[in-house]
């Protein structure tokens, strides 16, 4: 089933690759409950949903595409989810999760037709490079906010937070202790941090397991959305066009991205082309799909997949390993919930992931001020505004704005024209 000859692997080794992505992907466990139960989503919810969405997305990865990428909520995502969707649009979680959901069945849509290629090949590269490294430093800044180094200030807006603070320090504790794991290149280096730190946090008095360890898991609230035209309906009625079409953007990069990325790094694409792009695409949006379904935010192909090739995982044996092991960690909600709930165990985690995103920065044409002022304003106005929503819009619109300028406007695809007006309408007149 998963021609382990034909790809030169074994049963150990795709194990042992799964293990390994398991322990690097595994803080995705504490962090993703932890964010989207700061903006109000119950944590046992959120922990089961993410769990779900993890299973039902990197199964369908490991059975329809037999690669050994990992399926899971995205970092960056459930931040805008938190922060932004729900912060500024004033409305209940449950509404969000329907646009998250509506997002989820576009994205499977699109993975049957070819239109998905051809709205990636319309974006300007500069914009998908300024995207990611947008995200990175928005994800970096919450992580800094919500661990009390990055403070609020009456006129600076922020500033340096108290480091004699027990929170704050105990952040620096463990953002120095992982950063050390990183650079010995110790696999599951941000997991093995946070478990680190907690147990700094347990002796110190600042982590409590009130609610022991272990225990069944469960959804308090159910299946949160189950109606795709209530979906439709909320989207239509809250005026989340703009959340929709920025989930779906960063869908389409991060998954493309890490999909070639990683299936390269394997050695399985063949004349440059992924074969089972249309699976490997489903995988992501069923993923996206139910995980809205029950209660968390985007999921997408995750680069922490790498650790597992690098082990040499190849086949989607890797991918079924590391979801016996997040099915084996559902029942460890009290643990994980003790965890999450302390800030300085998951902020280094949050602002580490931030710096591996930024590094698309170099990939970015900044000798060209029509190519580089929009990829700018992208990267600064996602943590400025809080949005990444913002970041995107800013940049489709002058974009286009400064080609026309140029007499390059045969250089912008059609499609970027559209997304340029598109934005512009939402912000002036739905963005409130």
């Amino acid at each position: 089933m998963f021609k382990l000859q034909e790809r030169k692997t074994t049963v150990k080794t795709e194990v042992l690759a799964g293990i390994t992505t398991f322990l690097t992907l595994a803080y995705v466990v504490v962090v993703n409950p932890m964010i989207l139960s700061d903006a109000g989503v119950p944590f046992n919810q959120a922990f089961s949903a993410t769990i779900i969405a993890t299973l039902i997305g990197t199964l369908s990865m490991a059975f329809f595409a037999n690669y050994p990428i990992i399926i899971a909520p995205a970092m960056g995502l459930n931040a805008y989810f938190a922060y932004s969707v729900l912060g500024t649009h004033h409305i209940q979680y449950t509404i969000a999760f329907s646009a998250v959901f509506v997002t989820g069945i576009i994205f499977l849509i699109l993975s049957l037709t070819s239109f998905r290629s051809k709205l990636i090949a319309a974006i300007p590269n500069n914009l998908k490079h300024a995207i990611s490294a947008g995200i990175g430093l928005f994800i970096t800044f919450i992580g800094l906010r919500l661990s009390g180094i990055v403070a609020d200030h009456p006129t600076n807006l922020v500033t340096l937070g108290n480091f004699s603070d027990p929170k704050v320090a105990l952040t620096l504790i463990g953002l120095v202790i992982s950063i050390i794991l990183m650079t010995l290149n110790v696999q599951g280096a941000l997991f093995i941090g946070m478990i680190i730190t907690g147990a700094i946090a347990y002796f110190t008095g600042q982590l409590h397991f009130t609610k022991g360890i272990i225990a069944l898991p469960h959804l308090p609230e159910g299946i949160v959305v189950y109606n795709p035209i209530t979906s439709v309906n909320d989207v239509i009625n809250y005026g989340l066009y703009g959340v929709v079409f920025s989930f779906l953007l960063v869908m389409l990069f991060d998954t493309t991205g890490a999909l070639l990325g990683i299936v390269r790094q394997a050695g399985l694409l063949k004349n440059e082309k992924l074969e089972k792009a249309g699976s490997a695409f489903f995988a992501d949006s069923i993923g996206t799909a139910i995980g809205a379904m029950f209660g968390t935010s985007p999921t997408a192909a995750t680069v922490e997949s790498s650790a597992g090739v690098a082990a040499g995982g190849k086949t989607g044996l890797t991918g079924i390993t590391v979801a016996v092991l997040f099915l084996i960690t559902a029942f460890f909600s009290p643990l994980v919930g003790a965890l999450s709930g302390v800030a300085a165990i998951t902020a280094p985690s949050l602002i580490i992931v931030g710096s591996f995103m930024i590094k698309n920065i170099s990939e970015i044409n900044w000798h060209d001020f029509d190519e580089a002022f929009p990829a700018f304003l992208v990267i600064v106005s996602m943590p400025l505004t809080s949005s990444i929503a913002n970041g995107i819009a800013l940049g489709f619109i002058s974009y286009p704005i400064m080609k026309l300028a140029k007499r390059k406007y045969r250089e912008v695809h059609p499609l970027v024209y559209i997304f340029a007006i598109l934005f512009l309408y939402q912000l002036i007149f739905i963005a409130r």
